[in-house]
């Protein structure tokens, strides 16, 4: 609540229409959640006899650009966007409490700040390329019921010497403007460590104005950033995360889940066959969620494409083989890999589209 005050404060101060109305209903929303529902029906009524609503519409359609390419620099998902609809979190249990700890703070901010105890809403998320950091901000996106604008680092980072700055800036006023959840994706791009030789003075700027407006930026805002090279960090980058979670590979009880999540929906006897989803939690050892997603969708893909109705457990080991070999699959390597899971000879000749006389010889020859 201290934050929406001081904000539409500074709308006001600012003459800044669509920050006071964001920041007033964001108000309305607290006290109604806090049991105040007189004065939040009030402050809604305010703001509906004022005719403001259109102004949060503008806010949303105007999003910052850069100067030379033209291209927006932000994209924006609301909360209540059909994608976030029984969004869960599949990861360990350590990391999940991580994250929903770092939500609690936020819900529980006004107390923190009442009790004299510092709250910092900037998360920092580190870990391998597909490990579901992005998903963890559409989490709290729906958890929190915020906006989440995520920041198009290709568009902010200009080749014009200075714009990158400025873009930055941009970024920061834009978000400034409404209750929201910034979103840095591949955040060492703008916050490398300034202290590489390699790197030009421009970059020492960039990382300067980013800390200047990570400082500067709402408590009643999340800031989040994500990274998959935490050691290229600025030293000074990295104080201004109080919570970092490192986002690690899934271990065995978590394949299992993300397998099972992935083939809901789609018609097939593997989720319900532990053998095979035993063979393909083992085999799926060192994957990331985005791999495993990938492997799932390519042979529902394959099997829509040649008219059939459902998938087994030898189409998604043939998809595992593509991934392993990068789409090129020796027959001999192939032949040997599908018999080594039980797959019938009828079954290896199908999927490698062979005779089930090629596929005896190159048994026999193995």
């Amino acid at each position: 609540m201290y934050d929406e005050l001081l904000q539409i404060i500074k709308g006001g101060i600012e003459k800044n229409p669509q920050k006071v109305f964001n920041y007033s209903k964001k108000l309305a929303e607290t006290l109604e959640n806090e049991g105040d529902r007189t004065l939040s029906k009030k402050i809604n009524k305010v703001l509906k006899e004022n005719d403001m609503r259109s102004v949060t519409l503008d806010s949303l359609r105007q999003k910052p650009f850069d100067k030379d390419s033209h291209l927006d620099i932000v994209d924006v998902k609301m909360p209540t966007d059909e994608y976030y609809e029984d969004m869960n979190l599949f990861f360990s249990e350590s990391i999940e409490n991580e994250i929903l700890s770092f939500i609690q703070s936020y819900r529980k901010k006004d107390s923190l700040i009442q009790n004299g105890i510092s709250f910092n809403n900037n998360l920092l998320l580190c870990g391998p390329p597909g490990t579901g950091k992005t998903s963890v901000a559409d989490f709290i996106c729906q958890e929190t019921g915020l906006t989440l604008v995520t920041a198009k680092l290709d568009s902010i980072v200009s080749s014009l010497l200075g714009s990158t700055s400025k873009n930055i800036r941009k970024l920061f006023d834009y978000v400034a403007e409404q209750p929201c959840i910034l979103f840095l994706d591949e955040f060492d791009v703008i916050a490398k460590n300034r202290d590489d030789s390699n790197e030009l003075g421009e970059l020492k700027r960039v990382v300067n104005s980013l800390l200047q407006n990570i400082d500067s930026f709402s408590q009643g805002n999340i800031l989040i950033a994500a990274t998959n090279t935490p050691e290229l960090l600025d030293n000074a980058v990295w104080r201004r995360f109080d919570t970092k979670i490192d986002i690690t590979l899934p271990d065995e009880t978590i394949r299992h889940e993300l397998i099972h999540e992935f083939l809901k929906g789609y018609p097939n006897k593997i989720s319900v066959n532990e053998k095979s989803m035993g063979i393909l939690v083992e085999i799926t050892d060192g994957y990331s969620p985005a791999d495993i997603k990938t492997i799932v969708n390519s042979a529902f893909k394959k099997a829509i494409i040649e008219d059939r109705k459902n998938i087994s457990l030898k189409d998604l080991l043939y998809e595992i083989l593509v991934f392993e070999n990068s789409g090129n699959i020796d027959i001999e390597n192939g032949v040997n890999y599908l018999r080594k899971y039980n797959v019938t000879q009828k079954n290896i000749a199908e999927t490698l589209k062979i005779s089930v006389r090629q596929v005896r010889n190159h048994l026999q020859e193995g």
